[in-house]
C-alpha cells in the first residue's frame, strides 16, 4: 500500500462550483484542479479523512454517523444547490484506529453519531470523487482554534498516511468575508502579502521551522487582515502536522473574488 500525501485545499465559496457566479469563470481554475487531484496520487486512497473549516467542537470530535448525509450549511444560494448528493460511505473501520492514535498522543476525542458532511467536505469532493465510492471520515477542529493543538492532532494522525488514508484539510488560504464583499472582485493586496509568507513557510525545507512559524501565524504580515478568524486556516495546521518531515509544495494558486488562494501538498 502506497503512502498517501496530505493536502490543504481551498473549497471555494458555498456551492460555488455548481451555480452561476459573477464574474463568470471565477472558480473554473479551482474546479479543474480539484477534478485532477486524484490523478496526482500514487494510488486510489483506502479512505479519506477530512478536517473542514466548517466544523468546530469544544474537543476534537469524530463523526461516527452510520449513513452520513449532507449538511447544507450555506444560505441564500439557488434552490438546486440544496439538492446536491454525495453519498460517500462511512469508514467505521477507522474509528478505533483514530481513537487509538489520539489516545496514544494524549489527545481527548469525542464522537458525534449524527454529524453529516458539511459543505467543506462535499463541495470540493464532489469534483474530486464524484462517484462517492471512497469511505470518508470527518474530524472536527477544536473551537479554541489553538494552532499548536491542531499541529499536534496532525502529528497523531500521521501514521494513517502509511495505511492508505488521504488526509485533507479543507479551508481557504485567504478568508476575510468583509474584504471579499468590499473588494467587488478587485485585487486584495493583503491576500498577496499573506500568500507570500504562507507559501514561504509551508515550503520551508526545515519542517520543524515550518511548524514553529505556523504555530505563530498571527505574527505574519497581513495575518489578521487575511484571517480575522482562524477557522479556514486551521485545517492547514492539521495537514502540516500530519506531514511529518515531508516538505510542502504549493500545487495550485489562482485569484478569486480578488484574493490569491492556494493549495498545498505534503508528500
Amino acid at each position: 500500500m502506497a503512502r498517501q500525501p496530505a493536502f490543504y485545499i481551498p473549497h471555494g465559496g458555498g456551492p460555488c462550483f455548481f451555480m452561476d457566479w459573477t464574474p463568470p469563470g471565477t472558480w473554473d481554475a479551482l474546479a479543474a484542479w480539484l477534478r485532477r487531484l486524484p490523478e496526482t496520487l500514487p494510488e486510489p486512497p483506502a479512505a479519506l479523512l477530512v478536517i473542514s473549516a466548517h466544523w468546530e467542537e469544544p474537543v476534537f470530535t469524530l463523526a461516527t454517523t452510520p449513513d452520513p448525509g449532507l449538511l447544507f450549511d450555506y444560505y441564500g444560494f439557488p434552490p438546486h444547490t440544496y439538492q446536491l448528493r454525495w453519498p460517500a460511505p462511512p469508514a467505521p473501520g477507522l474509528f478505533p484506529r483514530v481513537r487509538a492514535l489520539l489516545d496514544g498522543a494524549g489527545i481527548f476525542l469525542d464522537e458525534d453519531p449524527e454529524r453529516d458532511f458539511d459543505h467543506g467536505v462535499f463541495v470540493p469532493l464532489l469534483l474530486s470523487y464524484p462517484q462517492a465510492t471512497i469511505p470518508t471520515l470527518q474530524l472536527s477542529m477544536r473551537h479554541d482554534l489553538d494552532p499548536a493543538a491542531h499541529l499536534a492532532l496532525g502529528r497523531a494522525l500521521a501514521p494513517l498516511r502509511d495505511e492508505g488514508v488521504l488526509v485533507v484539510g479543507s479551508g481557504m488560504s485567504y478568508h476575510n468575508m468583509r474584504a471579499f464583499r468590499r473588494a467587488d472582485n478587485l485585487p486584495l493586496p493583503d491576500s498577496d502579502v499573506f500568500d507570500t509568507w504562507l507559501t514561504a513557510t509551508v515550503t520551508d525545507a526545515d519542517p520543524a521551522r515550518r511548524n514553529h512559524a505556523l504555530a505563530r501565524w498571527q505574527a505574519a504580515p497581513a495575518a489578521r487582515d487575511s484571517h480575522p478568524r482562524a477557522d479556514h486556516l486551521l485545517p492547514l495546521m492539521v495537514v502540516a502536522g500530519a506531514a511529518g518531515d515531508d516538505i510542502g509544495q504549493r500545487v495550485f494558486a489562482c485569484r478569486a473574488m480578488g484574493a490569491t488562494i492556494a493549495a498545498y501538498r505534503f508528500g
